[in-house]
């Protein structure tokens, strides 16, 4: 897609659509076991013991063998307990973390990038934090363990209502909200699916996926030691990922760090997020983003930022601290892509993490020819297609469609989803007037003169202040 020499682009587009061994037989035990939580585990049928135990034998010569074979069985006569479910969780965790290993392997591969974080340098470690309220993760694992053997099906309001207490009771537990987030988040989708005998359509695979992270989240030590090291250096940034839901939104900046004193450049993100009322959409988003982290600012200008022992996770998530920052000198993404991107190492994922929905790895296209699809838009290289994901685009920000279409050069993450690689866009250059310009997802995230993008930020401006009207009302009778 570049040539090999040009820096950070897709060397081998072939790679990605060529298939990947074993995988397919890896999703199917998923798929299977998954199956068997739609009618739940309290009275397996054949075919749910069949699911079950197909999962036991595919971790067969692993560490896990023993266990999971004990717990298929008890599952499957209908007599599973917790450290069962756990056991078969954990199984499920694997499988897919193989399937996540894979698929990042051929992305590597086709980039000629280095693989995860090995060969970058260790991050000075900072001190390990308290451990968790046992209490509360036994009560979350046992509501967990009751959905597994009422199943899908099963649902119903008091069933889910079980998750109410323990959320509450989280809460109030800063090492515990990560784990009450996701719980309370499961409860208020099983609840409006209730009664789950009426379901016209489960969403199995989701569930499942919701369920066993859960499950393995209440295991003590599960969720991970938070920051593990800092990070002093120029972060280059590459551009923002846009994730918005009713009530809250999340930004997420994709960067390479140049760490201070010379080392290999290394892969790291910044998120920040914040609740939100429905009514602010669009580029009112970034008022309720901007104030939280200086650097959406310097990504809106294009410029890079200097951190000074910025707090940094295994997983190269920096947890950002606008006092450790300061807005550095112009940055071009694209041409931090060109030079830099193809030698940058990324972080290892944690065993959790390791899950195919969750591969976002940056990367640079050139030389390919926009086509429009009956499925959507994609990217011919080499006579290849690269299915173009629009939908992730967000409307907070001047990156359309059409803009992409019309591009010839696209920073974006490449992701895996319903057996296919994607290609979402975060920034194009394309020709105006015989000019290259480059359109950024991010550009309005410092603020911005762009006709459209005075009006999303007056329109949300105004929303909000009504809203915090009414809620001086509210507190004031």
């Amino acid at each position: 897609m570049v040539p090999s020499d040009a820096g950070g682009g897709l060397m081998r587009g072939d790679l990605l659509s060529d298939p990947v061994e074993g995988l397919d037989e890896a999703l199917a035990v998923v798929d299977a076991f998954d199956e068997a939580l739609v009618a739940g585990l309290l009275r397996p049928g054949p075919a749910q013991a069949a699911g079950v135990s197909g999962l036991a034998g595919a971790v067969a010569g692993t560490p896990l063998a023993a266990r999971v074979a004990e717990a298929a069985e008890k599952a499957a006569a209908g007599t599973g307990g917790e450290d069962h479910f756990v056991a078969l969780a954990a199984a499920r965790n694997a499988l897919l973390g193989s399937v996540h290993d894979a698929l990042v392997q051929r992305i590597d591969e086709s980039v000629g990038r280095p693989g995860t974080g090995e060969e970058a340098a260790d991050p000075e470690p900072v001190a390990a934090a308290p451990e968790e309220a046992a209490n509360l993760l036994a009560a979350a694992r046992s509501w967990l363990c009751d959905l597994a053997r009422g199943g899908w099906r099963g649902l119903d309001h008091e069933l889910v209502a079980g998750a109410a207490p323990v959320v509450a009771a989280m809460l109030p537990e800063p090492r515990m909200r990560r784990r009450a987030a996701l719980l309370d988040g499961f409860a208020a989708e099983l609840a409006a699916s209730c009664p789950g005998a009426t379901l016209e359509r489960v969403p199995v695979r989701r569930w499942a996926d919701l369920w066993s992270r859960a499950l393995l989240l209440t295991v003590p030590g599960s969720a991970g030691a938070g920051a593990v090291g800092t990070v002093t250096g120029r972060l280059l940034p590459l551009g923002v990922d846009v994730q918005e839901h009713a009530t809250a939104v999340q930004a997420q900046v994709h960067a390479v760090l140049e760490p201070a004193g010379g080392g290999a450049p290394r892969l790291v993100r910044a998120s920040v997020s914040a609740p939100k009322p429905d009514t602010v959409v669009g580029a009112g988003l970034w008022q309720l983003l901007r104030p939280r982290m200086s650097l959406l600012g310097a990504v809106g200008e294009g410029r890079s930022a200097e951190v000074e022992a910025m707090p940094v996770t295994a997983e190269g998530d920096l947890l950002w601290d606008d006092a450790l920052a300061r807005t550095g000198e112009p940055a071009d993404a694209f041409a931090t892509a060109r030079v830099m991107l193809s030698a940058a190492t990324a972080a290892r994922v944690e065993p959790l993490d390791r899950h195919p929905v969750r591969i976002a790895v940056p990367v640079l296209l050139e030389g390919y020819a926009a086509r429009e699809e009956e499925d959507g838009l994609a990217f011919e290289v080499a006579g290849r297609l690269l299915a173009v994901d629009t939908d992730r685009m967000p409307a907070a920000g001047p990156l359309t469609p059409e803009a992409v279409a019309a591009s010839h050069a696209c920073v974006g993450l490449l992701r895996w989803d319903a057996g296919e690689f994607l290609l979402q866009p975060l920034a194009v250059e394309t020709t105006v007037r015989k000019k290259t310009v480059a359109v950024h997802a991010g550009a309005w995230a410092g603020g911005t003169s762009d006709k459209a993008g005075v009006r999303a930020e007056k329109a949300a401006t105004d929303a909000v202040a009504v809203l915090r009207e009414r809620a001086g009302r509210l507190l004031r009778t």
